[in-house]
């Protein structure tokens, strides 16, 4: 089963780029199938990682909270599992 973790935050004032750049640094402990990175208005950045895993799979990586300052909220995170592909 394909389990997708979606991970988004949203920069403080002025530091959109500066956290692009932090979360495209950031190493998982595990290689995922895919990690896309993501910039949207409002300085907010979206990293989406697949991974092939059991459904209830406790245990994947994350990215961690980046640094107070770098911020403006608390990061979201979602998970999801693939119901179908279409291309």
């Amino acid at each position: 089963m394909t389990v997708a973790l979606m991970w988004e935050a949203a920069a403080a004032a002025g530091r959109g780029a500066e956290l692009l750049e932090w979360a495209r640094r950031q190493e998982l402990a595990a290689r995922p199938l895919r990690r896309e990175t993501f910039r949207a208005p409002g300085d907010r950045v979206l990293v989406i990682t697949w991974w092939d895993a059991p459904e209830d799979a406790a245990e994947l990586p994350e990215l961690p909270e980046p640094a107070d300052d770098l911020v403006r909220r608390a990061v979201h995170r979602w998970r999801f599992t693939s119901e179908s592909v279409e291309e």
